[in-house]
C-alpha cells in the first residue's frame, strides 16, 4: 500500500461519491461494503478494489485503473468535487489525479473488518465512512470508535478510540486518544470494549 493508493481511494470517496451525493441528496455519509464502499443515497455508486459500479443490481462497472478521478466521475454522470463548504481538510485530491491501486485491497479489507467489529461492539450504532478524514466510525457517549485508512498519525490502516474530552493513562497513546495498527489487533471488538472501559 502506498500514500498514492490511500489518496486515490480517499479521492474517490470524497470527489466521486460524497461530493455528488451531498449535492444531490444532502448527505456526505458513506457506507462500507464487503470489498468496497458506497453512497447511502442518490447517486447510487460503489467502489470496489478495481471498479466503480454505477447503479444497483450489479450496475455498470467502470475499471478504475488507468483513469483519473474526473474521468470516473464523468463515466458515472456526476460532477467531480468534494462536498462544498463543510470542512476545511480532505483528501487534497483533484479531478486530474490518476487512480493508483497498489495495495487498495488492504485498506478495503481493513474497513470491512472495522465495520463488522463496530457492529459487534454496538449493535445499535451504524458505522459511517466519513469522506473528510476517510475513516469509518461511530460515536457513543462522547467517545469516537473507528478505523482509519492511515494518515500522519499511523501510516497504515489502524483502529482508534477518541474521547471527546482527553483521558490520561497508559491506554491513551496518541494525542486524540488510543490508536494501533490493525495488524496488531486480532480482536477489534475487544479493543473497542477496552476503550469504552478506559474512557469510563
Amino acid at each position: 500500500m502506498t500514500n498514492a493508493t490511500r489518496r486515490s481511494l480517499h479521492g474517490l470517496a470524497e470527489l466521486v461519491l460524497a461530493g455528488p451525493q451531498h449535492r444531490a441528496s444532502g448527505t456526505i455519509r458513506l457506507r462500507v461494503l464487503d470489498g468496497g464502499f458506497a453512497t447511502v443515497a442518490a447517486p447510487d455508486l460503489r467502489v470496489t478494489a478495481d471498479a466503480l459500479v454505477i447503479g444497483d443490481d450489479g450496475g455498470r462497472r467502470v475499471t478504475l485503473a488507468g483513469r483519473t478521478l474526473g474521468e470516473l466521475a464523468a463515466a458515472a454522470g456526476v460532477e467531480p468535487g468534494a462536498p462544498r463548504d463543510l470542512y476545511p481538510d480532505g483528501s487534497g485530491a483533484s479531478a486530474d489525479d490518476p487512480v493508483v491501486l497498489d495495495g487498495a485491497a488492504e485498506i478495503l479489507a481493513g474497513f470491512a473488518a472495522g465495520d463488522a467489529a463496530l457492529r459487534a461492539f454496538s449493535a445499535d450504532a451504524t458505522p459511517v465512512l466519513w469522506p473528510e478524514h476517510f475513516d469509518l466510525g461511530v460515536s457513543l457517549d462522547e467517545v469516537n470508535y473507528g478505523v482509519s485508512a492511515g494518515d500522519a498519525t499511523i501510516d497504515e490502516p489502524y483502529a482508534y478510540v477518541g474521547p471527546w474530552k482527553p483521558r490520561t493513562g497508559d491506554f491513551w497513546n496518541v494525542s486524540f486518544g488510543a490508536a494501533h495498527p490493525l495488524r496488531e489487533l486480532p480482536d477489534l471488538p475487544a479493543f473497542f470494549a477496552e476503550g469504552r472501559r478506559q474512557a469510563g
